[in-house]
C-alpha cells in the first residue's frame, strides 16, 4: 500500500484506550494519522509504534485555541487534499448519583463529550468537505440505556447520538458520511481511571450520600469490576472504526461488544420492565 493512499484523518483522544489503538490501527493500513494527544510524552509513545506519515498534534477538546492550532497544523499538512476523516473519540466518565454530583462536574462531563466534540467537529469540516471525507463519532450503549450512577456519561452519550443523526442529514449535501460507534464494554484503561476518579469523586461528596446510596455505590463498584473481566480488546472498535472510514456502504451505528446488542435489547423494551431488568442485574441494589 503506498504512503498516503487512504488520506489524512484526525483522531482525538488518541494517548490511551480506544483512541490509541484507532490511531495505530489506521497508520497501519495506510492513512495519514494526526492523533490528537495532551501530552508530549503520549505522542512520543505512539509514534515509536507508527510509520514515518504518523503525526501526534497537541489538541484538548475544550481549549478553543489548542483546536484551532491542530486545524491549522493539519491544514498546513495536506493542504488541498483535505481531511478523509475525522475520529470524535475523546471523553471522560463521571458517576454519581445525579442528588449529590457537583453541577461543575456535570458541564464537565458536558463540556468534554458533548460540546468539544462540536467544537472539533466545526473546526474541521471545511478540510472534510473538501475531499467528502467522514466523520466517526465514537459513542456508547450507554447512550442508549441508562444506569443508576451514570447519568452524567449516559447523558453526554445519549446526546452524541442525536448530534450524529442531525450531523448526518445535514451534510449529506457534501456526501460527508457521518456514523456512530457504539462500544459496550471494551479492555481500555478507562476502567482503572474511572474506577479511581469515581471514588474519588464518591469520597468528596457529603456524608449524607453514602446513608442514601450505599448499597448503590456497592453494587454499581462490583458491577464494574465484572464487567471489566468480559470486556473486549480495543482493536475491535478500531476494526469498526476502519469499516465506516472505508467502506463503500457505510454503517450508520456499528455495535461493537459482547455485551452491546444485549443492552440495545434492553434499551427497546418498556421502561419500567427494563427498570427491574437492570436492578435485578445489580442484585436489587435499591
Amino acid at each position: 500500500m503506498t504512503t498516503h493512499s487512504r488520506g489524512a484523518v484526525v483522531i482525538t483522544g488518541a494517548s490511551t484506550g480506544i483512541g490509541a489503538a484507532c490511531a495505530l490501527h489506521l497508520d497501519r493500513i495506510g492513512f495519514r494519522v494526526f492523533a490528537g494527544v495532551r501530552k508530549d510524552s503520549d505522542g512520543d509513545a505512539l509514534k515509536s509504534q507508527a510509520s514515518d506519515r504518523f503525526t501526534a498534534i497537541y489538541l484538548d477538546v475544550c481549549d478553543a485555541a489548542s483546536i484551532i492550532s491542530a486545524r491549522d497544523t493539519v491544514k498546513a499538512t495536506t493542504g488541498e487534499s483535505g481531511l478523509a476523516g475525522l475520529v470524535n473519540n475523546a471523553g471522560i466518565s463521571i458517576n454519581a448519583p445525579l442528588e449529590f454530583v457537583p453541577l461543575d462536574k456535570l458541564r464537565q462531563q458536558l463540556e468534554v463529550n458533548v460540546i468539544g466534540q462540536i467544537a472539533v467537529t466545526q473546526a474541521f469540516l471545511e478540510p472534510l468537505r473538501a475531499s467528502h471525507g467522514r466523520i466517526v463519532n465514537i459513542g456508547s450503549t450507554s447512550g442508549r440505556l441508562s444506569i443508576p450512577m451514570g447519568g452524567p456519561y449516559c447523558a453526554s452519550k445519549f446526546a452524541m447520538e442525536a448530534l450524529t443523526d442531525s450531523l448526518r442529514m445535514e451534510l449529506r449535501p457534501w456526501g460527508i458520511e457521518v456514523a456512530l460507534v457504539q462500544p459496550g464494554a471494551i479492555d481500555t484503561p478507562i476502567w482503572e481511571k474511572s474506577v479511581a476518579a469515581g471514588n474519588a469523586l464518591l469520597d468528596s461528596l457529603p456524608p449524607r450520600m453514602m446513608e442514601l446510596y450505599a448499597p448503590l455505590v456497592a453494587m454499581i463498584k462490583k458491577g464494574a469490576s465484572q464487567t471489566a473481566k468480559s470486556a473486549v480488546p480495543a482493536q475491535v472498535v478500531a476494526d469498526a472504526v476502519a469499516h465506516a472510514l472505508t467502506a463503500a456502504k457505510p454503517k450508520t451505528r456499528y455495535l461493537v461488544g459482547k455485551d452491546a446488542r444485549i443492552q440495545m435489547l434492553l434499551a427497546k423494551l418498556p421502561d419500567r420492565w427494563r427498570d427491574v431488568l437492570i436492578l435485578k442485574f445489580m442484585d436489587k441494589a435499591i
